[in-house]
């Protein structure tokens, strides 16, 4: 077994991840994502994971069709917290341990969001879902991905994709696409490159998180990536 090269990380993964063709929540898909979660929780890294919503709802589509922005983003908060109780089942299911916490009170399905309490978990070995984002409207999951690794000094952001990292334009419609190796906060912000929001990239570059984008969709990609192989990810620094 290769020696993981971080101890703690979050794990940002999107919605449509968990669903059939992006729609709903698919579990032979949540139980395949869990399997690959469990090797690194095997190996010993503490994980924490911030789930999308967009498999179940989107509020910025919702908003502007006419939607009340701060309803909409709510509806979306509450699509996450199904995903994470989702990918709860399935990590328990193969006997690891998880708490989802959220960033809404809904004290009946899962824990309130308490920094200390979160770390705690992760230092007993617990794996620790964070959901319902920042708990704001207006501020995205990968915001709120950026927030909670800050809160908790994960040592990386892995950000889950389709592809196997940063390209300098789409690599679905342009096969010369070039993807970058490494590249920093501040070009992919110059360069509109649009992985993580602006508040996201800010957040990790102020607390100087890396950001390792990656392909999750094939075989052993996240095990990869953990244990230091960046030939198959970009890594923001």
């Amino acid at each position: 077994m290769s020696k993981p090269k971080y101890k703690r990380i979050l794990l940002k993964i999107s919605g449509e991840a968990l669903g059939l063709n992006g729609k709903g929540v698919d579990f032979p898909s949540v139980t395949k994502m869990a399997k690959d979660i469990k090797v690194i929780i095997d190996m010993g890294v503490e994980v924490a994971i911030v789930c999308g919503g967009g498999n179940l709802f989107r509020g910025a589509p919702a908003a502007d069709a006419g939607m009340d922005r701060s309803a909409a983003d709510y509806m979306g908060m509450l699509g996450t917290v199904m995903n994470g109780l989702a990918l709860q089942n399935g990590l328990e299911a193969l006997g690891c341990p998880t708490r989802v916490q959220t960033g809404l009170d809904i004290n009946r399905v899962a824990e309130p969001f308490i920094c200390r309490k979160a770390v705690r978990h992760l230092e007993k070995g617990r794996t620790v879902i964070f959901a319902a984002g920042t708990g704001n409207p207006f501020f995205t999951t990968d915001t709120a991905a950026a927030l909670r690794a800050s809160e908790i000094n994960a040592e990386a952001v892995f950000k889950a994709t389709k592809v196997d990292g940063i390209y300098d334009a789409d690599p679905m419609k342009f096969p010369d696409a070039k993807r970058y190796d490494t590249i920093s906060y501040h070009e992919c912000l110059n360069k509109g490159l649009e992985i993580m929001d602006s508040a996201a990239f800010s957040l990790c570059q102020n607390s100087e998180i890396p950001i390792v984008v990656f392909n999750f969709s094939e075989g052993e990609n996240l095990e990869r990536v953990v244990c230091g192989d960046t030939s198959i990810a970009t890594v923001v620094k």
